[in-house]
């Protein structure tokens, strides 16, 4: 595994670390309005999936996999939005999204949709702890 990884700037200014699964670290976006989690594969200069190697492509599926199953634990959402956009960010990326019929972008993608509303510090703390130890005994 690399050691020379270092997360895009932007990711590290809206997410919180939740913590590494093998391949990626997990993070919480910081917008209150959706439940979202972002997996890096913790490669250096990957902007698409098709960069990855065979093996990390099947680990980071596993992952994806298992951040859909705490996503669904966690925030009970009546769907499970996946995505590797990279317009924005160019650093290969996934976001894990729990949508909801009454969030107020449905039926319509998150993005562009109205400002983020930062969680207060304590509820993201207990959001961070509960998604923690979802991962943990996954």
């Amino acid at each position: 595994m690399s050691t020379d990884f270092t997360l895009d700037p932007r990711l590290q200014a809206d997410t919180a670390a939740l913590g590494d699964l093998a391949l990626c670290s997990v993070l919480l976006m910081d917008d209150s309005r959706f439940p979202w989690l972002i997996l890096v594969p913790r490669r250096e200069g990957l902007s698409e999936l098709t960069d990855l190697t065979p093996e990390d492509s099947a680990t980071l599926m596993e992952e994806i996999r298992l951040a859909s199953r705490v996503m669904q634990t966690l925030s009970k959402p009546d769907k499970v939005n996946v995505a590797a956009l990279g317009n924005v960010v160019a650093q290969l990326h996934v976001h894990v999204i729990g949508r909801f019929r009454s969030d107020p972008a449905w039926p319509s993608p998150i993005w562009g949709v109205g400002t983020a509303k930062p969680y207060p510090a304590h509820a993201r703390a207990q959001l961070i702890e509960r998604a923690g130890a979802l991962f943990a005994a996954a």
